[in-house]
């Protein structure tokens, strides 16, 4: 028979209350155990004494015998200094599903074509300022080139006519 160390629950809705209990692994959740060896409230706060209570003889017993603890029950051992858990990791967990990926590249895409357009409208209208101030400087040399020939040949008329 294999057997478990798991929480069954009690409690009222939205109230929950946790028997840790030593059950046959193939009974219900909150069905025929074992042993009771402890509970658990997760109302209390989290530094509060009364949160899990456990007796850590019948705990070691059990385990002893070949019962396997619930990944939450297995955090209350270590806890406890009966049982040590290793630390796990997945470096996958907060990393976003494929529709999401594609979501953001959209958006980066969208970002760096608003951006270029922007650079592109910065650059016309640097060219479009400078524009007019170089056909107003090009448009003012050659009335002053004009002027200064005009003036030579109104001296050179005043002296024919001399």
């Amino acid at each position: 028979m294999a057997v478990a160390i798991r929480l069954s629950r009690g409690g009222a809705k939205k109230r929950p209350y946790y028997r840790i209990v030593v059950s046959d692994s193939r009974s219900a959740r909150d069905g025929k155990y074992l042993e009771q060896i402890g509970t658990y409230n997760p109302m209390l706060p989290k530094d509060s004494g009364e949160r899990v209570k456990l007796n850590e003889d019948r705990a070691r017993h059990w385990l002893s015998v070949g019962a396997q603890p619930s990944d939450r029950v297995h955090r209350f051992l270590d806890a406890a200094g009966i049982l040590e858990r290793a630390a796990r990791n997945n470096p996958k967990k907060g990393e976003p599903g494929e529709a999401a990926k594609e979501r953001a590249e959209e958006k980066a895409a969208k970002i760096a074509e608003a951006e270029e357009a922007k650079k592109a409208a910065e650059e016309e209208a640097k060219t479009a300022a400078e524009a007019p101030a170089e056909e107003a400087a090009a448009e003012e040399a050659p009335a002053e080139e004009a002027a200064a020939e005009e003036a030579p040949a109104d001296e050179a008329a005043e002296n024919k006519g001399e």
